[in-house]
């Protein structure tokens, strides 16, 4: 049985925390009230929500409690809004749909500590703008499909030819499942930190295939353990890109 490949595991590894003496905001400040609809308790929640959107404690606690003095049930305050933007925007079928979850604080609330957490993480690991910089490893997935034959995005390309350009670099390939699991990670997080700190679209389309390819190989490397055939299949039963199909292969290659 194989051990873990370390060389590939440095490079699916996104940098170290740095330690920072600012990592929250040290002055929390509360949006400015506005009036939205004309209706003040629909303005009232509107304003609740930009404050728990912060991610900071002190505003979201103050939002919690301001909430308590809503008597109007949320469901209610949701269909007057949701009146307000079909009058203001006649026509427009769609804008009503912007007042569903009106009154989810605590799903919003859960939703932007979250979202903070993450861009504290990607200040703390990255650094300002470093974050939207290709990776190490970005630049190992566009080196490796340079000029791959019929290669134009990640949902147009050869998948044999580019399965077989990643073959290619022995050294980086997973060696294990375990090291399958660790990059399918790495991308993953990577992923949630650049949408934490703004809109970052699909990514890299050389990386996407790869991530793709990675899955791939959950189907194909043979466990070394109970406990790692565990944690695959704990990951490929719900993983978004493993369909029923694949998670079959991958079923038959952990018992098989």
């Amino acid at each position: 049985m194989s051990n873990d490949n370390l060389v590939h595991r440095a490079l699916f590894t996104l940098p170290p925390i740095r330690t920072s003496s600012e990592t929250m905001p040290s002055v929390q400040v509360l949006p400015s009230q506005q009036a939205v609809t004309g209706d003040k308790e629909v303005d009232a929640v509107l304003w609740l929500r930009e404050v728990i959107k912060t991610g900071q404690p002190g505003p979201i606690a103050v939002a919690r409690e301001a909430a308590k003095k809503i008597k109007t049930p949320m469901k209610d305050l949701e269909k007057r809004y949701s009146q307000h933007l079909r009058d203001a925007n006649p026509g427009h079928f769609f804008a009503a749909f912007a007042s569903f979850g009106l009154g989810d604080l605590e799903g919003l609330a859960s939703r932007s500590i979250d979202t903070l957490r993450l861009k504290v993480e990607a200040e703390a690991r990255f650094g300002g703008d470093a974050i939207w910089q290709d990776t190490p490893a970005e630049q190992f997935c566009a080196m490796a499909l340079k000029r791959c034959k019929g290669f134009k995005s990640y949902i147009d390309y050869d998948k044999d030819a580019a399965h077989k350009r990643f073959r290619k670099h022995a050294d980086l390939m997973p060696y294990t499942l375990d090291d399958c699991l660790h990059e399918i990670a790495y991308w993953r997080e990577l992923s949630k930190l650049r949408n934490a700190t703004g809109e970052c679209g699909d990514g890299q389309h050389e990386a996407i295939a790869r991530e793709w390819f990675v899955e791939g190989l959950l189907a194909e490397i043979k466990p070394r353990s109970r406990d790692e055939a565990l944690r695959t299949l704990a990951y490929a039963e719900y993983a978004e890109g493993i369909d029923h199909e694949d998670l079959v292969r991958v079923c038959r290659n952990l018992i098989g």
